[in-house]
């Protein structure tokens, strides 16, 4: 699986069927393991898709001293 081709919300997925494989305790341990690498990886995908969607959210502001940049969530109360 190459998580660089799957969307967030295909990995989102992806992550909740592994973790109902995990959960239902039925695999044998060496298929628990596989997925649970491969849960690891999405995890750290997703993660990784969220730090960039959260730098695309700044927003810039025009100020007399320039362009600067500020957090979406600093003027959300």
């Amino acid at each position: 699986m190459k998580e660089s081709n799957i969307t967030f919300e295909e990995a989102m997925l992806q992550l909740e069927h592994i973790v109902k494989s995990l959960e239902d305790g039925s695999a044998p341990l060496d298929k628990s393991l596989d997925l649970y690498e491969q849960g690891v990886r999405l995890v750290r995908f997703c993660n990784k898709k969220l730090e960039e969607a959260e730098q695309k959210v700044k927003i810039l502001s025009s100020t007399e001293n320039g362009i600067i940049e500020k957090d979406f969530t600093s003027d959300v109360h």
